[in-house]
């Protein structure tokens, strides 16, 4: 069988994951040096570019998401209906989460300076935030980072695409 470049062999494997995947289990699954992993998945990140499938990183996961551009089709083509907009306090948490992760709940009402608990869950339960930790302190409360999906839901390949804070 004729051997195929390591970016095809790392596209089939996103393709049939059906999610994110850790690079680490990419390297250990195929056995090759991690450099020619991130070599690769670099290549295969460019090559994406212009097509309707884009190459998404979160901290050491990656996963295929269909393009940014392309989702009002696709909503359209899968029938769904848009996922309904966010208030002004959901996307104010939802700010804080991102650009502060990981965050604790405490922390997010203390910069709103109101309880977050309804919006912090309304955004767990959307699936745009989730638990990535405990903090280690009293209580042991809940770190809140951003999900996949938020950066689907933005539009985003990486959460270095957020725009700069003043």
């Amino acid at each position: 069988m004729e051997q195929q470049p390591l970016q095809v062999v790392l596209e089939s494997l996103l393709f049939v994951a059906g999610g994110p995947v850790a690079v680490d289990q990419l390297q250990k699954t195929l056995e090759i040096p991690m450099e020619d992993i991130r070599a690769a998945l670099q290549h295969l990140e460019t090559a994406l570019l212009d097509r309707g499938i884009r190459l998404q990183r979160k901290g050491t996961e990656v996963q295929l998401v269909t393009a940014p551009e392309q989702a009002a089709l696709v909503e359209r083509f899968l029938g769904l209906q848009l996922s309904g907009k966010l208030s002004g306090a959901a996307l104010e948490a939802l700010a804080i989460v991102a650009y502060r992760q990981p965050v604790t709940r405490a922390q997010v009402e203390a910069i709103r300076g109101v309880n977050s608990d309804g919006v912090l869950n309304t955004l767990a339960a959307r699936g745009l935030i989730t638990e990535v930790g405990r903090l280690e302190a009293t209580g042991r409360p809940i770190l809140y980072g951003t999900t996949f999906d938020f950066l689907q839901y933005f539009g985003l390949s990486s959460l270095q695409q957020l725009p700069p804070l003043d």
